[in-house]
């Protein structure tokens, strides 16, 4: 049900505004899962307690198009193949034209995956050199990424998604989705709206 209605959120955007997927972006975001479950893992960034983690593939605009969610543990690559099938479903990555990816998502398996999609053009934040001496942090343009990093941050304002209490994936993803209908009907009202300001 809740996949049903996001993606006719979906459908609805790309109807009334226009999907623009010629620049697109994905990337994963992880959250706390006190609870455990399946599909919950130790989380890498929050001392190895309980999480989980969705991956997103959003539009230039950063609506969502595709998703997936595991365990926090998951690295970003083995979610990159599902997210991009998920939006394949619904016959949305033949007009993809430019992925963005950051430096998780490095290494060939990365491009057989985008490329057996039928995605040739992969931007993909490099990686930081290694080697001896003093390492000094170092501004990364996020580029047109900077979109999915937004969205993501929508997305963690949803307090259940953020420290999540379901014990089960299946529960984990409708809420994801539900509020991805929710911000997607936001931005639709805005659309409706845009021309009234006083």
């Amino acid at each position: 049900m809740f996949d049903a209605l996001a993606a006719e959120a979906v459908a609805a955007y790309d109807r009334v505004v226009g999907l623009d997927l010629s620049e697109v972006s994905v990337d994963g975001s992880i959250h706390k899962a006190p609870c455990g479950g399946d599909g919950t893992g130790k989380s890498p960034v929050d001392r190895a307690k309980s999480g989980w983690k969705w991956s997103l593939l959003c539009d230039r605009a950063g609506i969502p198009v595709g998703w997936a969610a595991d365990a926090a543990n998951r690295n970003d690559c083995t979610l990159l193949e599902p997210t991009l099938a998920d939006a394949e479903r619904r016959g949305l990555l033949a007009d993809i034209e430019t992925l963005h990816l950051d430096r998780g998502y490095d290494g060939d398996p990365v491009l057989r995956t985008c490329h057996s999609y039928g995605i040739d053009d992969v931007v993909r934040t490099p990686k930081r050199p290694r080697g001896p001496g003093p390492r000094t942090p170092k501004t990364v343009p996020l580029g047109l990424r900077w979109t999915i990093e937004r969205t993501n941050s929508w997305l963690s304002n949803f307090g259940q998604l953020r420290r999540n209490t379901d014990r089960t994936t299946k529960a984990r993803l409708g809420q994801l989705l539900f509020a991805i209908a929710v911000i997607i009907t936001i931005k639709l009202f805005k659309w409706a709206d845009r021309y009234n300001h006083t």
